[in-house]
């Protein structure tokens, strides 16, 4: 039960982001070289969280 609660915590929080991105990498990339580093991941990610505009006026 514990287990089942901290995957969902993680899950929300983003916390498993890599995890889910090594997964997706493997599944439907598996030819397109190797995927990104932890480090370059969490880069990415953020610089596309945080581009552009981000509010209403």
């Amino acid at each position: 039960m514990f287990k089942i609660f901290w995957q969902a915590i993680r899950q929300l929080s983003g916390d498993d982001a890599y995890e889910r991105y090594l997964r997706h990498h493997a599944q439907h990339h598996a030819g397109d070289g190797e995927p990104l580093n932890k480090k370059a991941f969490f880069k990415k990610w953020q610089d596309e969280k945080w581009q552009g505009v981000k509010r209403c006026c």
